[in-house]
């Protein structure tokens, strides 16, 4: 509660009705003076920040560590000390679009900034107008001007090839041979070597290839389009996981008592679960940042490798823990009915994390 000056008058200012004690029994607006000292801008944000973070910070609790907790807890009918289940969704989803944009990444010196493939261009092109201009006034021969531009396109050649060898992930996908676009250098190409063949994974592919070859000829590096690929992947999963959760609510629906469990029901326990998902993501995505800033040793490595393991298994079984504190089944019911959810639903989960791999590639920009 605030510290303003409570109005003689008590009418009050926002509905009009009678206000007997400091708030409206009507609207609920405090009545306090219009006009407060400065100081009080400051007060009133660190009084209600501090109401917001006590019940945040007991929501967060519960949805992390008592899997099931809240939602037992919102269909109970104890809502006011929690943060309303949309509301939590929207939040979360927020903090993981924002967070990781806060902390920098780990640069990796075997990068090669755009800047660095136009200053290669404007080297060749120096080069070669300084090998003209030298043979216009005689300093040197046609003949050893034109075997210095061979020299220079071979050491170039060299250097294009040693770069594709060290290239990783996207290079093995786009330029080895037994990939789909097997070799091909540019976007006509490949529409040559794979609109005679009639593949009928040609369409899928092509708008994939086009946004690959639009990227490299821009001068992006492999490992710039991947961290461009995981930027867009990150700020579009919680717009998906938001578009399935009806689905994955009416999964829940057709598994359970119709009478007892109403649609909303299943509802909120999804809401609730997705913010966990979303929340154990933005909790990897932050971990793998700063343990990159970290030192390399060995002892490190492995605890931090037993804490990413011990939160996977966490996260996998969160679902079935919840959901048997949530419908009060037998333990038997509950986890074959567990089982069936969980596949049914990593099955729609895997076809919507494909489109959206396909949707988020092909929206880098």
């Amino acid at each position: 509660m605030s510290h303003g000056k409570t109005r003689e008058d008590k009418t009050c200012l926002n509905c009009g009705h009678e206000v007997p004690e400091r708030f409206c029994p009507h609207c609920g607006q405090e009545n306090i003076e219009t006009r407060q000292p400065f100081h009080y801008l400051f007060t009133h944000f660190i009084e209600d920040f501090t109401h917001y973070d006590g019940q945040f910070w007991r929501t967060i609790n519960y949805l992390l560590f008592s899997p099931g907790k809240l939602t037992r807890e919102y269909l109970s009918g104890k809502r006011q000390q929690y943060v309303a289940p949309v509301k939590l969704y929207i939040f979360v989803s927020f903090i993981t679009f924002l967070l990781p944009a806060l902390i920098p990444q780990h640069k990796d010196q075997e990068d090669t900034p755009k800047s660095t493939v136009e200053n290669k261009k404007v080297q060749q092109e120096t080069l070669t107008k300084t090998l003209d201009n030298l043979k216009k006034e005689g300093v040197i021969s046609s003949q050893n001007a034109q075997h210095t531009k061979k020299i220079i396109d071979s050491l170039q050649k060299n250097d294009s090839i040693e770069n594709r060898e060290n290239d990783d992930l996207l290079d093995n996908t786009f330029s080895n041979k037994s990939s789909l676009i097997l070799g091909a250098r540019n976007l006509k190409e490949y529409d040559s070597l794979y609109n005679k063949t009639a593949n009928p994974l040609y369409s899928y592919f092509r708008p994939f290839a086009k946004k690959m070859f639009e990227l490299r000829e821009d001068g992006f590096s492999k490992k710039e389009i991947i961290n461009k690929f995981r930027d867009t992947f990150i700020h579009t999963l919680p717009k998906a996981l938001f578009v399935y959760l009806p689905v994955f609510a009416f999964f829940l629906w057709l598994f359970h008592n119709k009478k007892r469990w109403w649609y909303f029901d299943h509802g909120i326990f999804t809401l609730h679960f997705f913010s966990f998902l979303l929340l154990g993501t933005l909790i990897f995505i932050m971990a793998e940042r700063l343990t990159a800033l970290l030192p390399d040793f060995s002892l490190l490595s492995f605890i931090l490798f037993l804490a990413y393991t011990g939160m996977l298994i966490y996260m996998s079984l969160y679902f079935f823990i919840a959901h048997h504190r949530v419908y009060e089944t037998r333990k038997r019911v509950s986890i074959l009915k567990g089982m069936l959810l969980f596949i049914i639903n990593s099955i729609g989960l895997t076809i919507m994390l494909l489109i959206l791999l396909y949707t988020s590639f092909i929206m880098i920009h």
